[in-house]
């Protein structure tokens, strides 16, 4: 692609990404429990030079709760505890699949889940690295600007990676690299420069050198698509934070709020009427030593003394409010409450039952992975030189659940469904083809034994062997 195209491809994409990825940042930072409460103005009231403050309000306490960390993290959980195994139909290439994912699939789909939560949709991107064979990892949502055909199918056909990088001279470098079905092109700037100063980047010199690519700033990837697949948080493509942002910011002001009017607000004040004292010193210890203090009378109707001043501060009312609050955040959030469930004697369906919310919106981003873990495997397929049909997905959910009547189901099963399928919602079973192989293994070593033992009845005395067989033929 020439550079005045690039140019004006880069700036045409650009321009509409900074929303997005604002939006990314700040559902990144609400998920680290960096919420907003903790960047608000300093607590100063806006006076005027002649003025002076409020010595009654000097507190400024500001603490964010964790509500949405413990929502997102509830349902990376509670759908990626256990990853997804998958059936291609073919044994030998499904162990060929389960190789390649390797050990952190699991992690690596929570870590999409917690992405596509914050963003409102994860990128993964895969590649071919000599010695190691196929490799993918999760990029950041906010460095992809996806590009989309017009067909209402919404093929994938470019991908616009724009990150920042640091060279050897100490200058910071804005780098965009267009990736296509066949190959990625570098280009960069400076930050602080125009559209002008946008110049191929020399980021595959290796690869040029060894004669894979067409130039310094041009890698021929060779995997036959664009290499990034998108796994969005649902079918609107919004993020988690959207429904209770401002229900967290609610309860984060109240709480820390209240906590302020206990620190400026003191229980009891002392209003002093013709105190006779020198100062409040000598007050405070005559009313402690003494448990007596002097004043000065002016006469006949004089209402010299002490009286004491309470300020009430509204606890039932800020309760109420966090309380609602609370209740509001978890349902808009479609989550789990855990100070409102009660677990004795609790039967499976009635676990169900609490985690209807929790498991509509993990349905929601169930059905949009499906298609992404989906192209993940055809690309295996495809890097190992085979194509796939239908591949078969199976998710696990965890969660509180009464095991003992998924075992008692999964009996009752046996000789109506298939043995796959028993075992693929029996509990205790974490790998379905691992352990087919061990129920095989099992009976081969059964049916072994069993054909030693007429052999080792013929090695002892005729009478003693019938003996044996009358014996069980009594039983």
């Amino acid at each position: 692609m020439e550079l005045d195209a690039m140019q004006r491809l880069i700036q045409k994409y650009v321009e509409g990404h900074a929303d997005f990825m604002a939006r990314a940042y700040e559902g990144d930072r609400y998920y680290r429990v960096k919420n907003d409460i903790l960047y608000r103005p300093p607590k100063k009231q806006e006076l005027k030079e002649q003025e002076t403050e409020n010595p009654l309000r000097q507190a400024d306490n500001r603490v964010p709760f964790a509500f949405y960390e413990l929502l997102v993290n509830q349902k990376a959980g509670y759908l990626f505890t256990a990853a997804p195994v998958f059936d291609t139909g073919d044994d030998a290439l499904n162990q060929q699949v389960q190789d390649d994912l390797g050990d952190d699939f699991a992690r690596t789909c929570k870590d999409l889940c917690i992405n596509a939560s914050n963003a409102g949709v994860a990128w993964l991107y895969y590649w071919q690295e000599q010695g190691k064979g196929f490799q993918y990892g999760v990029v950041p949502s906010y460095e992809i600007i996806p590009i989309w055909n017009r067909k209402l199918n919404r093929e994938l056909i470019g991908v616009l990676r724009v990150y920042s990088d640091l060279d050897d001279a100490g200058d910071t470098w804005t780098v965009y690299e267009y990736w296509n079905d066949t190959a990625c092109m570098a280009y960069r700037k400076r930050v602080s420069d125009d559209w002008a100063m946008l110049s191929p980047y020399p980021e595959f010199t290796d690869f040029y050198a060894a004669g894979m690519s067409d130039a310094e700033n041009v890698m021929q990837h060779g995997m036959g698509r664009v290499p990034f697949l998108p796994f969005p948080n649902n079918n609107n493509h919004t993020r988690d934070l959207d429904k209770i942002k401002s229900l967290i910011d609610t309860y984060d002001k109240t709480f820390s709020g209240f906590v302020d009017d206990l620190e400026d607000i003191q229980q009891v004040i002392f209003v002093l009427t013709n105190y006779g004292g020198a100062d409040l010193k000598e007050f405070m210890k005559d009313l402690k030593y003494y448990k007596a203090i002097k004043v000065e009378s002016a006469g006949d109707g004089d209402r010299s003394g002490v009286s004491t001043l309470s300020i009430e501060i509204p606890v039932e009312a800020r309760e109420k409010l966090l309380e609602l609050t609370r209740k509001a955040i978890f349902s808009m959030g479609q989550g789990v409450d855990p100070e409102q469930q009660s677990l004795d004697k609790t039967s499976g369906e009635a676990m169900k039952f609490m985690y209807a919310l929790l498991e509509l919106k993990a349905g929601l981003m169930e059905t949009e992975f499906r298609r992404g873990l989906a192209d993940l495997v055809h690309a295996i397929a495809h890097f190992h030189g085979r194509e796939v049909a239908h591949i078969t997905q199976t998710w696990t959910r965890t969660s509180i659940r009464n095991d003992a009547e998924l075992v008692q189901m999964c009996s009752q099963s046996a000789g109506i469904v298939s043995k796959r399928t028993i075992l693929a919602n029996h509990p205790f079973v974490e790998n379905v083809e691992d352990e087919m192989e061990r129920i095989d293994q099992e009976a081969k070593e059964q049916e072994a034994r069993m054909e030693d033992l007429p052999e080792t009845f013929s090695n002892g005395e005729g009478g003693e062997s019938d003996g044996v067989q009358a014996s069980e033929s009594v039983r």
